[in-house]
């Protein structure tokens, strides 16, 4: 149960680490955030698995989807 509280685990999703450091319970509320904003390919990893993937920028928000003006 001690290395759950161990800072050593990362978010991944489809665009790559999320944030990494964190305890399993911040892990598992970072994904319980994301799924809510809809981001796919969610998962938890060690720090040292997720070190051999693209980190997520900051800057990076989903884009949004634009509505057509239906014609009347």
């Amino acid at each position: 149960m001690s290395e759950l509280r161990e800072r050593r685990w990362a978010v991944l999703s489809e665009r790559g680490c999320e944030d990494s450091g964190l305890s399993y319970e911040d892990a598992a509320g970072l994904v319980a955030r994301l799924r809510a904003e809809r981001v796919s390919g969610l998962c938890v990893v060690t720090d040292a698995a997720a070190a051999h993937l693209p980190r997520v920028k900051k800057s990076a928000a989903k884009p949004k989807r634009s509505r057509k003006k239906s014609s009347a």
